[in-house]
């Protein structure tokens, strides 16, 4: 059970399914020339290296356009991060009640790619948005704050499980637990992804779910008892 994908008139950003007037794809048409700009310009010469002057003058805007958009060049490096974000914690809210925790986060997660990917790749070519993830690996200051950013995500998702569980998350600590090894096992995958040859949203997808097929047995399951019949 999925959310309404996330089509042409909708800004990838916002809530899915809400149709945009002219206005709204105007301000969308700008926000994505400066996405793609920055992150074409941080991925090419740097990102310490890039000013804002030049995001706005390539895009022909002002500073003060760029502003309306993003905080500043952090924000706009980090803006896929923030999207992707936003709708999982949506989609892991619509999850049915009856879904175990890794039930409703895997949902969750699927469901999210099924949304934005049309709407991201409209503004951020994969190719780019791989590019834009190995940068931020390699950037301190920016992998500092990727990093601050995923553990809040952690401790708001370990907290609407909770909720979901009616748990005290307080006093039980498997909300927590549950949260960090899911986010490991995408952590992991994403890694592998970034530097696998298939950059297609497809191969990070296939990648992801034979990781997660293998969490509860490489948590639960006894490695060496194959081994030790062999042996034996």
């Amino acid at each position: 059970m999925c959310g309404r994908p996330a089509g042409a008139h909708d800004h990838p950003a916002g809530p899915p399914g809400r149709p945009a007037g002219l206005r709204e794809r105007k301000k969308r048409r700008t926000r994505d020339a400066l996405l793609h700009t920055a992150l074409d310009l941080f991925t090419t010469q740097g990102y310490e290296e890039t000013t804002v002057d030049e995001i706005v003058d390539a895009v022909e805007v002002s500073q003060r356009t760029f502003f309306r958009y993003f905080a500043g060049k952090e924000a706009a490096a980090l803006a896929i991060q923030e999207i992707v974000e936003s709708h999982f914690l949506l989609e892991l809210r619509r999850r049915p009640a009856a879904e175990t925790p890794f039930e409703a986060l895997r949902g969750a997660v699927f469901c999210t790619w099924n949304s934005i990917s049309e709407a991201i790749e409209a503004a951020v070519p994969v190719e780019l948005h791989l590019r834009t993830y190995r940068m931020i690996e390699s950037t301190p200051s920016l992998l500092a704050a990727h990093l601050r950013r995923s553990a809040e995500l952690e401790n708001q998702v370990a907290l609407l499980i909770a909720e979901r569980e009616g748990l005290d998350m307080e006093t039980d600590p498997r909300p927590r637990v549950a949260v960090a090894a899911f986010s490991g096992v995408i952590r992991v995958t994403e890694k592998l992804w970034a530097r696998g040859q298939d950059s297609s949203m497809d191969s990070l997808r296939a990648m992801t779910e034979a990781h997660l097929d293998q969490l509860g047995p490489a948590l639960a399951g006894n490695w060496r008892a194959g081994v030790d019949t062999e042996q034996g």
